[in-house]
């Protein structure tokens, strides 16, 4: 009887996991559509507003700039108060972001719009890992950090097809205002499941974990070796992804005079095996636990693949095959990055942490684009990969300086 108690006990608690992880998920699958919506419509938007590409950097910089101010300090309060009630604000901001932008057909309604995103993007980071820090079981924990990482990356995959075909059929606009509603309708999906999102609030870890007070929730535990190496190491992962998915479509076609349509099967290719590759990662962070070994590989190999891509001219079925291969290589990391950070960061404190070195992801976010749009008018593409195999490298050699003493 006993023995049939704990095995009940144990698929309640397995089915529990399941829900939280993919309602999360879901929170994650639409943030990660958000970051790329507006990259593969760069020709549309560049006519119809009559600016340049820069300009259009400056409008991925204001989401970036947003993300990047105020993402800390949105881990910081998702820790005291709870990660539920603003992960679902967060999603309907994003839902509010798109909406202006699909319904005001003006350059500072794009703006706005982003503006309204990058607020938005605070959230989730740091409310997606304190929810699933806290409330998935440790047996399942790298499994849920795969999920969540594989279903923001399938976001990303499918987003430049479904705008670029919305664009062609009903105009550029029209696939804003289609992911405002799926994002209301995710909204109302996590309010009406609230309660698993709610489950550990900050006071009870503060309570069961006494002996990590001087550590956790401490703005100075940000300032400790292996969380700021792990921001920078995020900034230069996102340096090199913005190069890729931002700038594929018109940059390869700047460069080598590919044609739209291979680049966008290119980099739907990059972002399909990217998002593949960090299921297989989950499972190679699961089996192996040496996340820096792991994340070293995958590194190096992807490096060496952007740098092939940016100096030869492949035909159009190994172009896209190359692209795949990256985005693998990049994939298969992601689960280890995250096992490395958690390691290091003391009970109570993950939205914190992981909200200051996500905003890697921000800072970059803002700095890439301008970046790359003006090389794209300078006319100088191919240094825009030349620069996305460099800062590969940088992230591998911060990731190698990092050496947590619990990321194994």
């Amino acid at each position: 009887m006993a023995e049939l108690t704990e095995s009940g006990a144990g698929s309640a608690t397995k089915l529990r996991d399941y829900k939280i992880i993919g309602l999360v998920g879901a929170a994650h699958f639409m943030s990660h559509i958000y970051v790329i919506m507006l990259p593969p419509l760069f020709l549309f938007a560049r006519t119809e507003y009559n600016v340049s590409f820069t300009e259009l950097g400056f409008v991925m910089a204001v989401f970036g700039f947003f993300s990047a101010s105020l993402q800390t300090p949105a881990g910081y309060v998702v820790d005291r108060l709870g990660s539920g009630s603003f992960l679902i604000l967060g999603l309907a901001l994003s839902g509010t972001g798109a909406l202006v932008v699909g319904l005001v057909p003006h350059y500072w309604a794009l703006m706005l719009g982003f503006a309204i995103l990058g607020l938005a993007n605070t959230i989730y980071h740091p409310a997606d890992y304190a929810i699933l820090s806290h409330g998935v079981s440790a047996p399942r924990m790298a499994q849920a950090y795969s999920a969540h990482t594989f279903l923001g990356m399938a976001g990303q995959a499918l987003t430049p097809a479904f705008m670029i075909a919305m664009a062609s059929f009903f105009g550029w606009r029209s696939g804003f205002l289609c992911i405002a509603v799926v994002t209301y309708i995710v909204a109302a999906l996590l309010l009406a499941q609230k309660g698993l999102l709610n489950d550990r609030r900050a006071s009870d870890i503060r309570k069961e974990d006494a002996h990590a007070a001087p550590q956790a929730g401490s703005w100075k535990l940000l300032t400790a070796s292996p969380i700021l190496k792990a921001f920078v190491f995020f900034f230069f992962l996102t340096m090199t992804g913005n190069a890729l998915q931002s700038f594929s479509i018109i940059g390869f076609g700047a460069l080598y005079g590919t044609p739209i349509a291979v680049t966008n099967v290119a980099l739907t290719a990059y972002l399909i095996f990217n998002a593949t590759g960090v299921l297989s990662g989950g499972v190679v962070a699961d089996r192996y636990k040496n996340p820096l070994r792991i994340a070293t590989a995958g590194l190096a190999g992807s490096g060496l693949v952007i740098l092939i891509i940016a100096l030869v001219d492949f035909d159009a079925v190994f172009f896209v095959a190359m692209m795949a291969l990256a985005g693998f290589l990049s994939g298969v990391i992601m689960p280890s990055r995250d096992m490395i950070v958690r390691a290091v960061t003391p009970p109570g404190s993950f939205g914190l942490v992981f909200g200051f070195v996500s905003t890697g992801f921000a800072v970059a976010a803002m700095v890439a684009p301008p970046l790359y749009g003006w090389l794209m008018d300078q006319g100088s593409p191919r240094t825009i990969f030349l620069c996305a195999a460099a800062f590969t490298m940088m992230s591998l050699l911060m990731a190698r300086s990092a050496k947590p003493a619990r990321a194994g």
